[in-house]
């Protein structure tokens, strides 16, 4: 039964006229009418009570019940009381609403003249429909919470849509960084325009690529995509070109290559900086004319393909070493996208860390979780290998853990059996001839979490190397890449 069935229920059976409940609005702190029956608008926009006031306020704050047998000998019983006696005696009858033993409301109707044994009946039968109007009440409550968080849950995965537009593709974060790579690359989807996405090792260039071409307008057509440095330099042309039946031995049948198979869709060419410099040559040609010759062939094969590239080496670099064209760089570098850092995502690696524990919790049927400090924690490691070496720590957590509550102590233990050695950092020691500033034993220095106690030694390093940071990263016993993490995580100016 509803309450205004009750107070219906209260006037047609009983003669209890004019009932109402009032209950307190914790936005003013008065008391309100939240049902009645018989009552005008205008007198349930008057009926509002301070706690303490009147009969009505003094009821809600002792929780103690009033029977007024006549009205006319009090008058101001109920000071700006909505119901006044006009012509003849009437009683009224107040109650407490109670529920787990506090007062929720307050129960009032009037009744006709009564003695003073059926003055208590209908005290009685009041007290008992409160104490319904009270479960009712409650059960309201209860519901009402439950939308609420219902609602706010909502609310939070519509945030997190919207904050994690990508992650339908595997690109999860919400940080400003990766914010704007996200606009970039939906930019770039509009169009057919060539896209150079840039970023180290491990910062998910083929999901952006994959994004891309999945918001194009090519959508349906195929995604084919080709690493330039896990093919032989001897078999990459044959790849990406193609080649015709008995043009080199072994050549028994004649193959598209990946031109072909992409036409009409997207060509992904990863790592495009370690492409040998006489196919850049073939690959500019494609670019320009549109078109592709299979090896040993004669013929033209137009070819409708949008490109997207991808490199982690600084392009610059490898231009002025003549290890890459210029004019094909022009020609790759249309929309060029940045892609940052894992270390420069913040907030970004504990929303990584929750997604890939419930992958991988899944995948091998465990429920690791992580206490806070452990989350914590991975926020403190610097994480060279970027979003792919966190993904193979959160799985190996997963595998290994013993416990099912990961703690600081758990994650510390299985760092040691990280590797702190970067592609980048490679390529660096092995780049004397470009002012490299990596040392080949620098790169093997084990990882220590970002202290913030440590704010002072690095700034006095600083101060004693004048600002040059590999000599004040040797003075801390930091690899220069650690020395620049603190730096930024710090919020030291360099």
């Amino acid at each position: 039964m509803t309450v205004g069935g009750i107070l219906r229920l209260l006037d047609e059976r009983l003669s209890l006229t004019k009932g109402r409940v009032l209950q307190k609005d914790f936005t003013d702190g008065h008391l309100h009418v939240s049902y009645a029956h018989g009552l005008s608008r205008s007198e349930i926009e008057q009926a509002v009570y301070a706690v303490g006031e009147g009969l009505t306020g003094r009821i809600f704050k002792t929780g103690k019940s009033v029977v007024v047998s006549e009205t006319g000998q009090a008058v101001d019983f109920e000071a700006g009381a909505p119901v006044r006696p006009v012509g003849r005696d009437i009683a009224y009858i107040a109650v407490p609403i109670l529920w787990n033993d506090g007062v929720v409301g307050v129960l009032a109707a009037q009744s006709p003249p009564r003695t003073g044994e059926a003055l208590s009946v209908a005290h009685y039968v009041m007290r008992i429909m409160a104490g319904l109007i009270g479960q009712v009440l409650c059960i309201h409550r209860m519901v009402a919470a439950q939308i609420r968080q219902l609602r706010r849950e909502n609310e939070r995965l519509r945030r997190m849509d919207s904050e994690v537009d990508g992650a339908v593709h595997g690109i999860v974060g919400k940080s400003p960084a990766l914010r704007r790579a996200l606009a970039d690359a939906a930019k770039a989807a509009t169009s057919s325009a060539t896209v150079m996405l840039i970023g180290e090792s491990g910062c998910g260039k083929e999901r952006f690529s994959r994004m891309i071409h999945l918001a194009s307008e090519r959508r349906d057509a195929p995604f084919v995509c080709i690493n330039c440095a896990a093919i032989p330099h001897n078999l990459l042309e044959s790849e990406l070109f193609g080649y015709e039946k008995g043009s080199f031995t072994g050549a028994t049948t004649t193959r598209k290559g990946t031109f072909e198979q992409a036409a009409g869709g997207t060509l992904f060419l990863d790592e495009i900086g370690d492409m040998p410099v006489d196919l850049q040559a073939k690959l500019l040609r494609v670019l320009q004319e549109r078109t592709v010759q299979r090896i040993g062939g004669s013929q033209e094969i137009p070819v409708d393909v949008r490109i997207i590239c991808a490199t982690n080496r600084q392009m610059d670099e490898a231009i002025r070493r003549g290890d890459f064209r210029l004019d094909l760089y022009y020609r790759l570098n249309v929309l060029p996208i940045l892609l940052p850092p894992l270390r420069e995502r913040d907030g970004d690696i504990e929303l990584l860390s929750l997604y890939f524990l419930a992958r991988y919790n899944q995948k091998q049927r465990r429920n690791v979780t992580f206490s806070s400090p452990a989350l914590k924690r991975l926020e403190e490691y610097e994480w060279p290998g970027n979003v792919r070496q966190l993904e193979n720590f959160i799985e190996r957590l997963v595998i290994m853990s013993d416990e099912e509550l990961i703690t600081p102590d758990g994650i510390d233990s299985m760092m040691l059996m990280e590797t702190p050695i970067t592609i980048e950092d490679l390529k660096s020691a092995n780049d004397d001839e470009i002012g490299a500033e990596f040392e080949w034993q620098d790169n093997y220095r084990p990882y220590r979490r970002v202290r913030h106690d440590d704010r002072d030694a690095i700034i006095d390093a600083m101060r004693k190397a004048q600002g040059n940071k590999t000599q004040a990263a040797k003075r801390l016993g930091l690899s220069t890449r650690q020395l620049h993490y603190r730096l930024n995580k710090l919020k030291i100016e360099s």
